[in-house]
């Protein structure tokens, strides 16, 4: 991979040479800091003034030129603009094609225009970066705070792009006016999701939102799936052969993310009685449903390790599992055995594939759907987490085969039996191999390219997708791009859990952290729903799967309205604070503080909690990606995976909580469980005020 310095040299406009930030220079100056430090040379709080002084004349220096172009490009759109004013009064085509003319050669200095400050921007975070690793993570906090938040602040210039950005406008909206010139006068203004069909307004819009990473309804959904989306621009070439893309195992894929997600919280309405009917607590039922999870935590390893060689074995493999799990989950009742009940579930949660699932979008689906793809992803599981719910609120029946019970308690495991069934036949006979890999098994051999040839497709779990591929190797790659050998070095996989960890910088940490707030919370609030409101409100089971099939129903409108608007209006560093606090917020009204606990208290501080976690679950995993070390994006063991395990391992504690709760009384449940989800939301808000100005 190029680093970031050759990049550089090689990408800048020839004439604009002189008004690039010397990434050069300012590596020099920092070795040179470094030695002078460590003999004493000179102490830390001077260093790091000469370095700010420094680096503010290279940010004036682009600036003032930035501003320059900027009053260039506004001239010649003025001057256009008058004459567009013109043909209000003489309509003339051959006028209105040469304008349309003149109008893109515009555009395409604009698109000049913002590169240059992408690439300056991404050459001042890795400057900061670089100054962090060398003298402890102090630089970049020191210098956003007196900088970006000064009222003359040249930063904001640089990172915000308000009056490009309105140079944007004037364009779009000028080319927008001459394409229906002949018909209806739409502005964008009171349409913002007009099509636009000149393709210079396209590609402007496409550096725009990579500049300022801009998102939309379709890719904030895509987010939560951890699934690498490339820049479309960029020089990365698509790997995936649209001739050989097959829909239908897309398809088998998503619906696997559906039927797991189901099966995941079928049984939650019913799993408290179910574990009363075998003889135990009520509140065993944190123990049933976090079963699954336990096996997860090592499911999600195994699968993306075996995805690097086939994706069909995975999922049938899966399917057994999961048809196996549910069957014993189901005979449980008639063996009265809590032990196969449980063995039944671990079963369940070693056939979790979605780390199949993810890789299989990332590396088979074409680089143009990729993205539509993700969102499925996201919205088959919400989908899935709506429909289990559902679903076991239909199963409110009771009758008898031969010797085998059929009730509330059992018909969510044969249900789901049968589905798996009817799944794994689907998948044996439509579902094909991808070509890499059918040609692998004809032509293995065990020589050092094939390995080579292996580890090149271990991709693994990826991160979100706001910022491409490229751009975030670039900004978060290692110091090492001084020679080629140690670049090449700085970038090879993380080998092992020890090693990934040791990747992770304050920053990472604390989004790893609030991904294990939220999901903790998360699982707190759905598995202890059962219990607390049969205890409280004498809710029946039809009640609880109403509720919470409210709650997953909620997910897609909530992105919605984050995706096309908030994240368009605010930094994802002030939505992230935001949601933790509501979280919390949610989470100090969930407590029973007097001996009446009403319906609305539970069910509005519920709301607020899930819908504030699924806010906050997007926005973490869009920042995760921004400031997660490259070497992360890819192998078993990578940035996705670990930020799986953490909210796995979430749910887990989570789950084990609810069941020791339980024997302090169910009059002490709630409050009980919900005390360790508070302290843990106040120390991951600790964490986002100490990294905050990092995420800048």
């Amino acid at each position: 991979m190029v680093n970031f310095g050759k990049k550089l040299m090689v990408d800048q406009v020839e004439e604009w040479k002189g008004y690039y930030i010397n990434y050069k220079l300012m590596k020099k100056m920092l070795k040179q800091y470094v030695e002078q430090t460590q003999h004493g040379g000179k102490d830390c709080e001077r260093v790091l003034k000469e370095f700010s002084r420094i680096l503010d004349d290279q940010i004036e220096r682009i600036v003032l030129f930035l501003l320059q172009q900027q009053g260039h490009l506004a001239g010649r759109i003025e001057e256009l603009g008058e004459q567009s004013t013109a043909l209000l009064e003489q309509y003339d085509i051959s006028q209105v094609s040469q304008l349309r003319d003149a109008y893109r050669e515009v555009g395409f200095d604009l698109i000049k225009l913002l590169r240059f400050v992408d690439m300056n921007a991404t050459g001042i975070r890795k400057i900061l970066k670089k100054f962090d690793k060398r003298f402890g993570y102090k630089f970049t906090d020191y210098y956003v705070t007196t900088r970006a938040n000064h009222p003359y602040s040249q930063l904001q210039q640089v990172f915000k792009q308000v009056g490009i950005v309105a140079v944007v406008g004037a364009l779009s909206r000028n080319l927008e006016y001459l394409q229906h010139h002949e018909g209806s006068f739409v502005s964008i203004y009171d349409h913002p999701a007009v099509t636009l069909k000149d393709p210079v307004i396209d590609q402007v819009n496409h550096a725009v939102q990579k500049l300022t990473h801009a998102t939309n309804f379709l890719q904030f959904l895509g987010q939560h799936s951890l699934i690498v989306q490339e820049d479309a621009q960029s020089g990365s070439e698509d790997l995936v052969d649209e001739q050989n893309y097959h829909f239908m195992s897309l398809i088998l894929n998503l619906v696997n993310t559906f039927l797991y997600m189901v099966n995941t919280y079928i049984i939650v309405p019913t799993a408290d009685d179910y574990a009363v009917s075998l003889g135990a607590a009520a509140t065993v039922c944190g123990i049933i449903i976090g079963s699954m999870a336990v096996a997860q935590v090592f499911s999600s390893v195994y699968f993306s390790a075996w995805s690097n060689r086939s994706y069909f074995r995975p999922l049938v493999f899966s399917s057994i599992m999961l048809f196996l799990g549910n069957l014993l989950y189901a005979l449980a009742y008639d063996l009265n055995s809590l032990i196969v009940l449980l063995i039944g579930r671990l079963l369940c949660g070693l056939g979790s594939a979605r780390a199949v699932n993810r890789r299989y979008i990332s590396d088979c689906v074409p680089l143009k759907m990729r993205l539509q793809a993700s969102a499925g992803f996201v919205s088959a599981s919400a989908l899935g987490m709506a429909c289990g719910p559902a679903l076991a609120g239909f199963l409110q029946t009771k009758f008898k085969i031969f010797s085998l019970n059929f009730n509330q308690s059992t018909l969510p495991g044969w249900v789901m039996c049968i589905a798996w069934l009817i799944y794994l036949l689907w998948l044996w006979l439509t579902f094909k191999e991808p070509e890499h890999f059918t040609k692998t098994v004809v032509s293995e051999q065990p020589s050092e390219s094939s390995h080579q040839g292996n580890a090149n497709l271990e991709e693994g779990l990826a991160q979100p997708l706001l910022i491409g591929t490229e751009r975030r190797q670039d900004e978060n790659s290692e110091d090492n791009d001084d020679n080629e050998v140690a670049s090449q070095n700085s970038h090879e996989p993380a080998t092992s859990i020890a090693s990934a960890y040791r990747l992770l910088t304050p920053s990472v940490k604390a989004q790893l952290l609030i991904y294990f707030m939220l999901k903790y919370a998360m699982e707190i609030l759905l598995s202890e729903s059962s219990v607390v409101t049969t205890y409280y409100f004498s809710w029946s089971t039809s009640a609880v799967a109403i509720f919470l099939a409210i709650l997953g129903l909620t997910v897609l409108p909530v992105n919605a309205i984050v995706g096309s608007y908030i994240t368009n209006l605010f930094e994802d560093r002030q939505i992230l604070l935001a949601s933790e606090v509501m979280v919390l917020i949610g989470i100090i009204m969930s407590f029973r503080f007097t001996p009446h606990y009403s319906i609305p208290q539970y069910v509005i501080s519920a709301l607020i909690t899930f819908v504030f976690a699924e806010v906050l679950e997007g926005v973490n995993l869009s920042l995760l990606s921004r400031v997660m070390s490259s070497r992360l994006s890819r192998g078993t063991y990578n940035g996705g995976l670990l930020s799986t395990e953490a909210g796995t391992l979430a749910r887990v504690i989570a789950d084990a909580t609810i069941t020791a709760a339980g024997y302090l009384g169910t009059d002490l449940l709630l409050n009980v469980t919900l005390l360790p989800p508070l302290v843990i939301c106040i120390l991951s808000i600790a964490a986002t005020l100490y990294t905050y100005n990092t995420l800048y």
